[in-house]
């Protein structure tokens, strides 16, 4: 009775649209492959969309023309996104197309959808009615509680390695009983996702991969009510399809059935997080997997030049196995693709911030410039360079270098070295990492500095000699007070570089952060390594001359991290990984970083598939710029403070020489053996009126003498070997040199 009267309903509410509607403005403004994709009446639909290609569109007008001329009920669809902003728009602009709007349509995300399902069926999924889903900060928590109540190590078996390995296992549709034992190493962990589960099925508790996997499992158990979901939502449509995980596409295969109708937007060339579970072989699956299905490609592009589509093309058609596709575009070629070979990373942010102040002259918005780079740690050169410049900037997705967690963590011990009397720095490095002084104890050591009204420091060296603590607790804080003391006194003789990589060492935190990463990608490690590295480059101004080398650079720290970041209501440039990035676009784009062993990743070469995974990174990087695109690499970039020689990038090779412009042309000249007389024998001045020979000044690295010069107008710059500070590129717009008589 209930299949006939939905399909009575159908077929009235198909009457109605028909009878008082003019749908044409359904197709009004499609290409003809839009118009394919949004009117094709095969059952099943594969919508391959290039970068740029209008694919939220085709989606939007498909529901829209599924509702209003085919006579789907809006009921009985189902379309899931991949955010909960994508969501919205939508829900929006499909309530914007269609009359009565989406009124009974499930619109939503995979994790939005089946919490949806759990709160309606929660009897049959096993669960209490007032279920609660955990985020990420509270499964760590409850991770952390476990590991210690098995009396297992956490420096072995880290809190945030084991939720990964649970939720890997969930995302691919693993309990624990399914898995098999007999491995040393990942047995530990089999037994914490065994004591999680059981935790979690007790307190009536769901995390994020459990919302799916007990979705899933409700339907494979409960035929009547699959059968139900099925008759209802006999239209599924998936967007951002290459994302999906193994329990995703599950979860989709098992809600069609083999009645269902299933379309699915996907672009194999932008598949980016094979490293969280998402699984780009699921977009040839379908193929396979839903017979009769149809592939209709979307190349033409909407978004960028002809130049940039060029690059684009060339880089990805590098990957074996794709379905193939080529953008296009009946705009202009557009500008060239600059190529800058910088000579380090604080040329090339110099260079960065050049061209957007040429973009601001020229009348463009800052927030129309984005920064892009792989890696979280790179952003730290162009934080600098912007903060100088005196330009607002905004970390996209992110933190600003100086205030994150782990920098954050290092600084604390810097400071604690520097001062005892630092209550805040002692409290966040006591116990980071943990070093076995409990809650009990430091809440002791709290009362004591109260009632002394004395630091924390001095607290615990009372509490010490007092010894009315446990023998182990005094012994974890005479630890702790020793490392302390014994990093002060090594570390008086070393510079302020190496003395960094000694505590980073001694206290144990470039460990920690390593184990805790160990299997996942995670740029922690590598901010700490950038801290050693701004440390080696960092200078004391005239006016901390007065003060010693720690105290000055903790100074600086804390200054940049309290300056720059635009407001919300600013404008301001965009600084964001190429991971952030995907989805987004703008005017101008600045790729950095782009040498072999950082951007692909050294271990991208090691790992079967990884290297397709970058190169498609690539692509999602140059396919975000509309109008211009500016890629660079550094000659030699300083890691862990030690200078590495770099070499181009792959992907800089796979760009067709046709479409780059070498923007860094060197003026001949100026090599110390040419010099005679204070000028470049046989050549003209330096850029910017400086000459090979002069003497300048400068108000940080003193006087010095000029050795070397290349480029011209706002990118010129000069070397200087300066008698104390040694030798110094400087770009001369930010140098403020002075001739010296």
């Amino acid at each position: 009775m209930r299949q006939c009267s939905d399909e009575m309903e159908a077929s009235a509410h198909f009457r109605r649209y028909n009878a008082r509607m003019d749908v044409s403005h359904l197709l009004d403004g499609l290409n003809a492959d839009q118009r394919e994709a949004v009117t094709a009446t095969d059952r099943h639909l594969l919508i391959l969309a290039g970068a740029g290609s209008g694919k939220t569109r085709v989606l939007v007008h498909r529901i829209a023309w599924l509702t209003q001329v085919v006579g789907v009920p809006p009921w009985g669809v189902l379309a899931v996104t991949f955010t909960n902003k994508a969501a919205r728009e939508m829900r929006s602009r499909c309530d914007a197309l269609m009359p009565d709007g989406t009124r009974g349509m499930w619109i939503g995300t995979f994790h939005g959808i089946a919490h949806r399902l759990l709160r309606q069926h929660w009897q049959e999924a096993g669960l209490p009615e007032s279920f609660q889903i955990l985020d990420s900060d509270d499964q760590l928590r409850m991770v952390k509680r476990i590991i210690a109540d098995l009396g297992l190590d956490d420096r072995r078996f880290p809190p945030r390695q084991a939720a990964w390995f649970i939720n890997a296992h969930k995302d691919e549709g693993r309990r624990a009983a399914s898995i098999q034992g007999g491995n040393a190493s990942t047995d530990p962990f089999l037994e914490i996702y065994r004591a999680y589960e059981a935790v979690c099925q007790r307190a009536g508790l769901v995390d994020f991969a459990e919302l799916l996997l007990r979705s899933h499992e409700l339907l494979l158990r409960e035929a009547g009510l699959l059968d139900h979901y099925r008759r209802r939502f006999g239209t599924i449509l998936i967007d951002e399809f290459q994302d999906t995980n193994a329990l995703q596409y599950a979860f989709v295969r098992v809600l069609a059935g083999d009645t269902g109708s299933v379309l699915v937007v996907g672009d194999d060339d932008q598949s980016i997080y094979g490293w969280r579970g998402a699984r780009v072989e699921n977009v040839q699956h379908f193929l396979r997997d839903f017979p009769q299905a149809r592939m209709i490609r979307l190349e033409r592009n909407y978004r960028s030049s002809a130049n940039i589509l060029a690059a684009a093309n060339a880089v990805i058609a590098n990957n074996p196995g794709r379905l193939g596709k080529r953008l296009w575009t009946e705009d202009a070629d557009g500008e060239p693709i600059d190529l800058f070979a910088a000579h380090d990373e604080n040329d090339e942010a110099r260079y960065a911030v050049a061209r957007v102040r040429e973009w601001i002259d020229g009348g463009g918005r800052a927030g129309d410039c984005a920064i892009l780079y792989r890696s979280n740690a790179q952003s730290r050169a162009f934080e600098e360079a912007l903060l100088q410049a005196g330009l607002p900037y905004r970390v996209y997705g992110g933190v600003r270098f100086f205030e994150r967690a782990e920098v954050k963590d290092a600084l604390a011990y810097l400071r604690l070295i520097a001062n005892r009397a630092d209550d805040a720095a002692l409290e966040r490095a006591i116990n980071t990492p943990t070093r076995g002084i409990g809650a009990r104890t430091l809440e002791q050591v709290r009362a004591r500095a109260r009632e002394e009204a004395v630091p924390l420091w001095e607290a615990i060296a009372r509490e010490i000699e007092a010894r009315t603590l446990a023998s182990r607790a005094r012994q974890a804080l005479s630890g702790f007070v020793d490392l302390i003391e014994r990093l002060d006194a090594s570390g008086a003789d070393l510079e302020l570089a190496p003395r960094i990589d000694e505590m980073l060492a001694a206290t144990g935190l470039r460990a920690h952060y390593a184990n805790e990463s160990r299997g996942m990608m995670d740029a922690r490690t590598d901010n700490l390594d950038e801290l050693v590295t701004v440390a080696s480059r960092f200078s004391r101004s005239e006016e901390d001359a007065s003060m010693n080398e720690l105290a000055a650079f903790l100074g600086y720290a804390a200054l940049e991290a309290g300056e720059g970041q635009a407001e919300s209501w600013e404008d301001g440039i965009q600084l964001m990984t190429l991971h952030s990035a995907k989805g987004l676009e703008f005017a101008q784009v600045f790729l950095g970083g782009m040498e072999e062993g950082l951007f692909p990743a050294q271990r991208s070469m090691e790992e079967p598939g990884r290297l397709e995974e970058e190169r498609r990174l690539a692509y999602v990087g140059i396919t975000r710029a509309r109008e211009r695109l500016i890629l660079s690499w550094a000659e030699s970039r300083r890691i862990h403070g030690i200078d590495t020689l770099g070499a181009p990038s792959r992907f800089l090779r796979e760009v067709p020489p046709a479409v780059l412009r070498e923007v860094r042309p060197r003026i001949h000249l100026l090599r110390p053996a040419q010099v005679a007389g204070g000028r470049a024998m046989g050549s003209s001045d330096a850029a910017g009126g400086f000459r090979l020979g002069q003497r300048v000044r400068h108000a940080g690295f003193g006087e010095g003498t000029i050795v070397d010069a290349e480029g011209s107008g706002a990118h010129a710059r000069v070397q200087v070997n300066f008698e104390e500070a040694g030798a110094k590129w400087l770009v001369l717009a930010f140098a403020r040199l002075e001739p010296m008589a």
